[in-house]
């Protein structure tokens, strides 16, 4: 960053005839990891501008409806685990792999996470954001009509390839919206994810517990007339994807993220959102064309790539662009791609560690729904904590830290429990735990990326999570969900987990993103 002090933040104030001088005070995270100073400069200024505007209506807006993304993300990820084995006894055959609606899910969700990523940093945030979720529920819709196993396990990846960009975008498109001392939203954000997985888990517990609308493997037929429980389930959260895909369009009306249009060179059109946003919310913005202007030229090389490739490529190499910055990168990827084995081995097959770690017990299927909704409900207030953690002097890493470890003591305690309640209360309290960590690592992961390559990043992030998702499809076939292994597996994952966020190089806690 040559003149730009490597201890100190950088700030552009702009004089009375236009040139720009360099104050030093604290405030932004990225000013020597940006690669570019003249960017630095400008995204100062923008970041002064958030500050100025403050928190309105509209990001009250942007924190519901980015948070219903979350909820669908989470959502569809609990519609296949809950009906996968009424789905199998109508549609598979001794032929089929069980699990491969979990690996369908999953390799939609990479695909997604990768394609959504980059094409929010080539083409911009509003139209993946609005595109999204339209696709999702249309695709979840047509998942219900199946007519056989192949056709369902294709329409569950194209809805799950639709829905693999909200991990990304919501986060990125409400952080880049943020004034400084709101960033910890985006961390609470994650409340939204456990109240998704809540919605399908009642929607589940309405369906698939009536005998009418549920085959058993004793029945000569399991068709439309006597196995319609699990197909309601994905019509129903079809409907509601649907619903909040409307209000996505209509509520928030979303514009390009100022951070976006400053990558690519727009200043005319950065100024002219803080300015309208400032008249419409009566605040003051003091940013103005000439003060970018004086800032100098941005020199993203990723900008002026003639082909596809070659700027993915650039927007890569945009996350190395320094040690500190490749080092961050590269234990964001692997920190999401250890939590996507150990996630999924304990929630999409939680129902069957719910029925099987008590031996003498038989659980109905109304209990294990009953109990699976609860877990899932415990993880909202997780979510909300972590927001406050995280904004205290712990910061986001040490919230990390200690949502990964305690996670892990509870982990190895679920292994000794003796009574149906102890599982069930232990199980709430490890989701409560983990969605500490999650919430934490969603926020973190936009928090320091830089913005000219904050998606490309994040999807590359979600997309080793979701490759480790269909490993865990494979290790729950492969493992015995009755014995206390997968829970030892999961444990010595969250200690890993807990030791690699207390050596992340940042800390965004009282610091600007860029």
């Amino acid at each position: 960053m040559g003149s730009l002090s490597k201890d100190l933040a950088f700030t552009t104030s702009v004089q009375k005839d236009g040139n720009p001088s360099s104050q030093l005070h604290a405030g932004d995270l990225l000013e020597n990891d940006v690669g570019d100073e003249a960017l630095a400069r400008k995204i100062h200024l923008v970041n002064d501008a958030n500050d100025e505007i403050g928190w309105t209506t509209f990001h009250w807006k942007l924190f519901f409806l980015n948070g219903m993304g979350y909820a669908v993300d989470s959502g569809l990820t609990f519609v296949q685990g809950v009906t996968a084995s009424q789905v199998f006894l109508e549609l598979g055959k001794p032929s089929y792999y069980s699990n491969a609606g979990v690996v369908a899910q999953n390799v939609g969700l990479t695909i997604g996470a990768l394609f959504w990523g980059l094409t929010a940093d080539i083409i911009g945030r509003k139209l993946s954001f609005n595109l999204t979720l339209w696709i999702t529920s249309l695709a979840m819709v047509v998942t219900g009509a199946s007519p056989n196993f192949p056709f369902l396990c294709s329409f569950l990846a194209i809805s799950t390839f639709a829905s693999g960009g909200n991990l990304i975008l919501d986060p990125t498109v409400l952080l880049e919206f943020l004034p400084g001392n709101k960033q910890w939203v985006v961390t609470a954000l994650a409340g939204w994810w456990g109240l998704g997985q809540a919605t399908v888990c009642f929607i589940a517990w309405g369906f698939l517990t009536k005998d009418r609308l549920n085959c058993t493997s004793e029945d000569d037929y399991c068709g439309w007339s006597n196995n319609a429980g699990w197909r309601y389930v994905m019509f129903t959260t079809g409907s509601v994807v649907f619903a909040i895909s409307i209000l996505r369009l209509t509520v928030v009306r979303l514009v390009e993220t100022p951070k976006y249009l400053l990558n690519k060179g727009r200043d005319a059109e950065v100024v002219k959102y803080y300015q309208d946003a400032a008249r419409k919310y009566n605040k003051e913005c003091s940013l103005t064309l000439e003060k970018l202007q004086a800032c100098g030229k941005i020199d993203l090389k990723s900008q002026d790539q003639t082909s596809l490739l070659s700027e993915t490529i650039g927007h890569v190499k945009g996350l190395f662009v320094s040690r500190k910055m490749a080092t961050t990168t590269i234990l964001i990827w692997i920190s999401w791609a250890i939590m996507g084995l150990a996630y999924p081995l304990f929630y999409v097959f939680l129902p069957a560690y719910l029925s099987t770690r008590i031996p003498d017990r038989a659980t109905s299927s109304y209990e294990t729904y009953r109990d699976t909704t609860l877990t899932t409900i415990c993880g909202i207030p997780g979510a909300l904590l972590a927001g406050y953690l995280a904004s205290t002097k712990l910061g986001r890493k040490y919230t990390m830290l200690i949502g990964a470890f305690c996670g892990m003591a509870l982990f190895f305690g679920l292994t000794g429990i003796r009574t149906y309640e102890q599982n069930v209360g232990l199980s709430c309290t490890i989701s409560f735990l983990i969605n500490i960590y999650y919430a934490t690592l969603y926020a973190y992961t936009a928090e320091v990326l830089p913005s000219a390559h904050r998606a490309t990043g994040s999807g590359i992030a979600v997309s080793y999570n979701r490759i480790m998702g269909i490993v865990s499809a494979f290790v729950a076939s492969s493992g015995n969900t009755a014995t206390a292994v997968p829970l030892y597996v999961c444990a010595a994952l969250f200690g890993g987990l807990g030791l690699i966020a207390a050596v992340f190089p940042f800390e965004p806690n009282g610091q600007r993103s860029s």
